[in-house]
Formats: structure tokens, C-alpha cells, sequence
């Protein structure tokens, strides 16, 4: 798992001559919350600068099999010479899964399959509050005094949170239980959506908002202070154009995380 800060705003960006330092970076290398802890330092730029992600993305693009258009937004199932495809890359695996999930739940109440598993779940969601603690302070002009412990709880959980490829919702349950209050969830899957609201309204969490939304062609127009993805990189990865579909996917992330907010990636 790893956390990014993205770069402050381009006046404070100017001040500090847009050096690497102003991006930190946060690894989980005590505790390990996934089956490995990792950090990132983007392929396709660690402070995010368009420039070179874009040119970066040529270079990975000049090496690419190109298929016509059309297939990009099709569930083909050709696979990769050069890499790992499953099941798990397609969106009619997730849907089909999410039919069967949904249907569970209306009958006997179950939850769902928790991506890597329940305690992984409540792990990313302290650490996740704990990084937000973390940078917090240097922005709060209560910073040392120690007498303002609730009102940094209070601003802290008025963050706005997305999580992309929700799945059923549980990781923005977890956050809510952690005082975070504003929360979003979006996933491609329309049986996910449905079963995310469903389980947030039978456990009392009915103000978190839930949409249906395709992280590789988002249709969010607005921008969060903390972006949590666990395990949807991987699925993008696993998809016969995994390659180009992760360049989509940084493309795609960098236009809803706010300058100088976060975004929790757990792979």
C-alpha cells in the first residue's frame, strides 16, 4: 500500500520551483497491509508534471499493438503475448459477480467478497487516517497547539473522500466509523453501486453517495481531497490492454485528486 500527496496548486508549485520534494511519499514498511508493501514512484511522473507523463506515455504507446478504437470499449478476451491477463480485467466478470452478490444480499443479507480480505480493509482505513494526520498539521493554522485536538477531528473528517471501484462499499464504511463524513463511491459496475447503497443504508451509513462511473473515462467533475483505490489498478492491470489502460488510468486519477491531496493505493 502507498500514499501520494499530489503537488500544491501552480502558485505554490512556482515558489518552490516544482522540485520532486514537493510530492511526499508515505510507505507502510513496518506493517504489512497487503500480501506486499510497496512504494510508487510513478513511470509516468512522481510529481505528476504533464509534460512527462505525457511523454512517457508516447514511449509506452510506440511500443503498443494498436487495435482499432473500438475494442478499448469492448470485453474482448484476445490475450497478451507480453503480459498476465484474467477474467478479473473485464467488466462483464465483475458484472456477472455483482449480479450474484446483489442477489445474495437481497436473499441473505451478505455483504460480499471484501477485496483482500476484512482485515486488510480495516488496516487501509487507520493507515489511511493516520496519513491524513500526517499532513494535516502543516496546513492547520492550529498546528502545536495541542488544546485544538477537536477541531482538527472536525476539519479532518469534512475531507472529501472518493473511492474508486468500490465494489460493495465496505472500505467507505470503514472511513465513516474513522469520523470522515464526506464520501463518495463510483464504480463501472451498476450491481456494485446497487449493492453498495443497500448494505450503507442496513448499516446506518445511508449519507455516504455512491455513483456508477468508469474510472478510465470518469465523468466526475469535481476534485477530492483523499482518493482511495484498493485492488482497481489490479483488475485495470489484468486486462488484455492492461499497459495502455494504466496509462488511462493515471490520466484519469490526476484530474480528481485536489492539489495537495492524497491518493491510497492498495495493490
Amino acid at each position: 500500500m502507498a500514499g501520494i500527496r499530489w503537488p500544491p496548486d501552480e502558485s505554490e508549485v512556482s515558489q518552490i520551483g516544482r522540485q520532486v520534494a514537493s510530492v511526499d511519499l508515505i510507505s507502510d514498511d513496518d506493517r504489512s497491509v497487503a500480501a506486499d508493501s510497496w512504494s510508487i514512484k510513478s513511470d509516468y511522473g512522481s510529481t505528476l508534471d504533464d509534460e512527462q507523463r505525457h511523454a512517457d506515455a508516447s514511449e509506452a504507446l510506440s511500443v503498443v499493438s494498436f487495435r482499432a478504437a473500438s475494442d478499448y470499449n469492448s470485453d474482448k478476451e484476445e490475450p497478451d503475448a507480453e503480459g498476465v491477463s484474467s477474467m478479473l480485467g473485464f467488466q462483464s466478470y465483475w458484472d456477472s459477480t455483482y449480479s450474484d452478490e446483489l442477489a445474495n444480499f437481497r436473499e441473505h443479507g451478505h455483504a460480499g467478497e471484501v477485496w483482500f480480505g476484512s482485515d486488510v480493509m480495516e488496516n487501509v482505513a487507520s493507515w489511511t487516517k493516520n496519513l491524513c494526520n500526517e499532513f494535516f498539521p502543516r496546513h492547520s493554522p492550529n498546528y502545536g497547539d495541542s488544546m485544538n485536538c477537536l477541531q482538527h477531528e472536525k476539519e479532518l473528517s469534512g475531507w472529501s473522500v472518493l473511492d474508486v471501484g468500490t465494489g460493495n462499499g465496505l472500505l467507505l464504511q470503514e472511513l465513516a466509523k474513522l469520523g470522515f463524513s464526506d464520501l463518495t463511491g463510483s464504480d463501472y459496475s451498476e450491481g456494485a453501486i446497487e449493492l453498495a447503497r443497500g448494505l450503507a443504508d442496513r448499516d446506518g451509513f445511508s449519507h455516504i453517495k455512491f455513483l456508477v462511473d468508469d474510472i478510465l473515462d470518469t465523468k466526475l467533475d469535481r476534485k477530492f481531497q483523499l482518493v482511495t483505490d484498493k485492488g482497481t489498478l489490479d483488475a485495470i492491470g489484468l486486462h488484455p490492454d492492461g499497459a495502455l489502460k494504466k496509462i488511462m488510468y493515471w490520466d484519469s486519477i490526476s484530474s480528481l485528486v485536489a492539489p495537495g491531496g492524497l491518493l491510497v493505493s492498495t495493490t
